[in-house]
């Protein structure tokens, strides 16, 4: 399909100066395409030149669109010697070929130049002309669409859910090539920026062209990602999940997710996930040298069961056959798929029917043994490995497929390890194949899958078990078995039945090893692996324990590699779910020598744990109804055995006294004493500090408990990098100064948004990584978002209420604690002004000059400052249309770190530059928000002695229009236009 692309270059404004004679700057425009260039006449002596010029036309294939970006290049005229350059500009053109997307890409850019930073901008207008094409050989997939989102847009309904698609391309690394020795820093660090757009759109269209051969049009939940391997060249890989996507035509049907969730997950088609357990084994073999793998599956390791697997049998008294046939259903629909992979974490209703439990697996991989670095078949075949691996876990666990599945990877050297994980499960066969299922399926679906428990309930036959369980009847129906708790990749469903608010929970892991290089190298890591995923696992029960809570949704773990030191963060969003049984306490047991004092110091950590647990269930309103099994009238469980930590080597449990720290007959969850690491576990579960009063925190989108939302957000990024004293490293003080960074991080954050009290981070990102020996660099992305606490507070009780209610007059009905308030419950008035996190230079324009874009009525809600949030949704509005992906890659470097203000003012200003460029980009496709925006890469590099610093940044996230609320009230009724009024007049988006 032939196009025909016109490009335009209107004006410059606030161009640095470049002439020290006269204090100005003789600017000329250089617009490359491919391999033709066109150039504007040279504005004299002005830093704010008027071109004006004529429209550049530029007759191409639609291929070359979609991989090509436009580039412009600012020059400054010299007559006797080179031109000097001012910056650049890289616009995407992929967002101008959708059918429902953008025709003209129009407004100011800011000049970006990677030794400098943002020098100036531009006014650049964008078109593109496609004629049609018949030819089914074409190697273009222009119209297919992609989401960053891991939900089903908003304003769209899944047809067909067809599965999972990835690709990944291999280049040489501009930065290692041999005429990098001779070329400048800036010339370097542009040739790589080049060469990954480029990379990032060949990738992008390969990945079309594979959903297109699936019959799908939209590809959600992609997540791309840059592997920078050194001299083996530079990886960019993508995933996703090739849906089938029809729009939504009803202005009702834009609801957001948490603008009124509740409300949205009854009327929409489009909602958050189901979720379940986890367990943790290392059941695999450990590979080094050429083909190092190590995978795991977590299904057996820790004592105390964490639910995960789904077996062939009868699920209990009621439903065998039914299951049965759904089993055959979903297997014959996933059979056609390569990869049953589903990158989503929330899903419509119905399409998750069971969970069975996270399943993961880990490889070491030496790149210096890649036979042809250039290809990438070697690549390819090592992520099969690992995706067949995955899929091995599932189908052990009885489920078909894998959802809430992400990749990752950790270079450091020749040394890469690989990473994926996922939650198993089974789905509904309707959402996976043209037509639906057959209605009495359908019906006996809904008739046999209560909302609220039925995701938790165990699907495989007991005595089939493919591990050790403790299992007891469901809290809710009382018909079926569910574990005691459940680990999960996903989001909480909406429908769960959840008691109480949930809360951010973290593992943090620090590991010492020798350096070593090649195989040594790998092998030393390969041994480390196990262990410390078995640490973290161990602080993530021993924390869930210690907040008095049964689940973890969202569980995010990362394994980071360095020279010297091997890093594990683990990051979930803890809950209590009604249906499984309550928590025990923790109790503290062990060989204990004759000593009084060392009793004593143990009795006196009993009582601090007992009163942190009774201190948390009144934090977290963790107070579960008791109900009579009389009333219920159904099977009584078993008692539980006492379970206990890995560590356990004796039964001394039995010395200590029996803990009353919950409903019902539940015995503690046993912390065996038997050396100092053991100590050292339960000083650091001690040591975790609450978040300071009105303040809560999650890694999810929304936080459970929590429903009430007003429309003040706040989104911040945070960059801390600490160096390490080599003097007399140890294990222990890594972790120790693991841990206070990552509580430092936290405290300042809380700090700086005590103005929102209350309020919540939602959708707490971190991510820690090893640059450089002895550097630990932590990054966290979240969205404060503020609540009504009174509010939350009756809505609570009336909840707790009419569940006792149910359960005494009718023990038939499902126990259900609503997640969610209807949209009437939310402020219907504008966008307040968010408070100010930290001081910000968005741009290095005033916002001011942002507002003089050309903008559209008020009714298309087009604002002058671009909202950025990495949720899926604003609050207090609807997201009417999606503009199409922003995927974003920078490169900065100083050789004056310490006149820039040393490594924080360094990274504080590149990050502000990058919301500003982001920003632009998004404003000229006449946008007014990003969503679901991550900061994926943020790599730095530092060398102090020689006064230079670098940095790394990849961004993505969804471009989007979205409309206020309260504009679509004022809209609807007949009022003047003037009393329109614009929204989001403040909330920056802060760092």
């Amino acid at each position: 399909m032939p196009g025909k692309l016109k490009v335009k270059i209107v004006a410059g404004r606030h161009l640095p100066v470049m002439d020290r004679a006269s204090d100005l700057t003789d600017a000329f425009v250089e617009v490359k395409f491919g391999n033709t260039t066109f150039k504007t006449d040279v504005y004299l002596k002005s830093l704010n030149p008027q071109w004006n010029s004529e429209w550049f036309k530029f007759e191409v294939d639609d291929e070359d669109l979609q991989d090509e970006p436009l580039q412009i290049t600012v020059l400054d005229h010299d007559t006797y010697s080179a031109n000097d350059a001012i910056g650049k500009v890289y616009i995407d053109i992929d967002p101008l070929l959708y059918s429902e997307a953008a025709t003209v890409i129009s407004g100011w850019f800011p000049i970006y130049d990677t030794i400098h930073g943002i020098r100036g901008e531009i006014n650049v207008v964008v078109k593109v002309d496609l004629f049609n094409d018949l030819n089914r050989f074409r190697q273009s997939s222009c119209g297919v669409k992609f989401f960053c989102t891991t939900s089903i847009p908003k304003c769209y309904r899944a047809v067909i859910i067809h599965g999972f698609v990835e690709e990944l391309v291999v280049n040489e690394d501009p930065e290692y090539q041999w005429i990098d020795r001779i070329r400048t820093p800036r010339a370097s660090n542009e040739a790589r920026q080049r060469l990954i757009s480029l990379m990032s759109g060949e990738l992008q269209r390969k990945i079309g062209l594979k959903v297109l051969e699936m019959r799908g049009n939209a590809v959600v939940g992609y997540l791309q990602c840059f592997d920078l391997e050194g001299e083996s060249g530079l990886v960019v890989r993508a995933i996703g999940t090739a849906c089938t996507l029809d729009k939504l035509s009803s202005p009702a049907a834009f609801l957001p997710a948490c603008n009124s969730p509740s409300k949205e997950m009854k009327e929409s088609p489009l909602v958050h996930p189901p979720s379940h357990g986890c367990r943790s084994t290392h059941n695999s073999p450990i590979h080094t040298a050429t083909g190092s793998r190590l995978t795991q599956n977590f299904s057996v390791s820790v004592p105390t069961l964490i639910y995960t697997g789904m077996g062939s049998g009868s699920a209990g008294k009621e439903g065998g056959p039914f299951k049965a046939l759904l089993r055959q259903q979903t297997q014959s629909a996933l059979e056609q798929r390569e990869f049953p992979f589903f990158t989503l974490t929330a899903f419509p209703p119905g399409f998750l029917v069971h969970v069975g439990g996270v399943v993961s697996a880990r490889s070491v991989k030496l790149l210096d043994r890649i036979h042809n670095p250039d290809e990438p078949e070697t690549r390819d075949a090592w992520w099969a490995e690992i995706r067949q691996e995955i899929k091995s876990h599932a189908k052990a666990l009885g489920c078909h497929a894998v959802v809430g599945y992400s990749e990752s990877t950790s270079i450091c050297e020749e040394v890469c390890i690989l990473s994926a994980s996922g939650t198993a499960a089974v789905l509904n066969p309707r959402f996976l194949q043209d037509g639906t299922v057959e209605g009495c399926l359908e019906q006996r679906l809904e008739e046999n899958l209560p909302a609220g428990c039925g995701f938790c309930h165990i699907p495989y036959d007991e005595l089939n078990m493919p591990f050790p369980a403790h299992l007891t009847y469901c809290n809710n129906c009382r018909k079926q078995k569910v574990p005691d708790v459940l680990f999960t990749t996903i989001d909480l469903p909406v429908d769960a039945t959840v008691i109480g608010k949930g809360c951010l929970i973290q593992a943090r892991l620090c590991r010492l090893k020798k350096k070593a290089q090649a195989e040594a190298n790998a092998t030393a890591i390969s041994n480390l692996l196990p262990f410390m995923e078995y640490e973290v696992h161990t602080q993530l029960m021993n924390k869930l324990k210690l907040k008095a809570m049964n689940a973890l949704f969202g569980l995010r773990i990362q394994i980071t590699v360095g020279e010297n030191m091997l890093m594990g963060l683990a990051s979930a969003t803890g809950v209590y779910l009604a249906a499984l049984p309550t928590p025990g306490g923790i109790q503290i047991a062990g060989k204990t020598p004759n000593d009084g004092s060392y009793e004593q110091h143990i009795s006196h950590m009993q009582k601090k744990i007992n009163d942190t647990i009774a201190k948390n269930k009144e934090l977290y309103e963790i107070n579960p109804p008791e109900i009579s099994e009389e009333i219920i009238g159904s099977p009584i469980p078993e008692p539980r055995q006492r379970s206990r930590l890995l560590r356990s080597q004796s039964e001394s449990s039995d010395e200590v006294t029996e803990l009353d720290l919950s409903h019902g007959k539940k015995d503690a969850f046993v912390l065996e004493i038997d050396d100092t690491d053991a100590m050292e576990d339960v000083h650091s579960l001690l040591t975790d500090v609450p978040p300071p009063s009105g303040f809560y925190s999650c890694n999810t989108e929304i936080m459970p408990g929590i429903n009430n939302w007003t429309s003040e957000i706040q989104m911040f990024t945070s960059v801390r990098v600490i160096r390490l004293s080599s003097l007399n490293l140890t294990n222990q003080a890594l972790n120790k100064n693991f841990n206070d960074l990552c509580e430092n991080l936290l405290k300042s954050l809380y700090f700086k948004l005590r103005s929102m009290i209350p309020c919540c981070l939602c959708h707490v990102n971190f991510t820690v990584s090893l640059p450089e020996d002895e550097l630990i660099q932590v990054t966290v992305t979240a969205v404060a978002i503020t609540f009504d606490k009174n509010q939350a507070l009756q809505t609570t009780k009336t909840h707790a209420e009419k569940l006792l209610q149910r359960a005494s007059t009718d023990n038939e009905e499902l126990l259900q604690f609503p997640l969610e308030l209807c949209s009437d419950s939310l402020p219907s008035h504008p966008f307040p002004p968010a408070k100010a996190v930290t001081v910000e230079k968005a741009s290095p324009m005033g916002e001011g000059n942002f507002r003089n874009r050309s903008a559209p009525p008020c009714a298309n809600s087009t604002v002058g400052v671009v909202k950025m949030t990495p949720l899926s949704f604003i609050p207090g509005a609807k997201i009417t249309k999606y503009l199409g992906i922003i995927n974003m890659f920078f490169i900065r470097e100083t050789t004056s770190l310490r006149e820039e203000g040393g490594v924080s003012g360094f990274l504080h200003a590149f990050i502000a530059e990058v919301f500003a460029m982001v920003r632009a980009h998004v404003a000229a496709l006449g946008g007014n928000a990003v969503v679901s925006y991550i900061m994926k890469q943020c790599v730095f590099m530092e060398n102090p002695n020689k006064n230079q610093a670098q940095c790394l940044i990849n961004v993505s996230g969804d471009a989007v229009v979205f409309v206020r609320e309260s504009e679509l009230e004022v809209v609807s009724t007949p009022q003047p236009a003037a009393s329109c009024q614009p929204s989001c007049t403040g909330g920056e988006v802060t760092t």
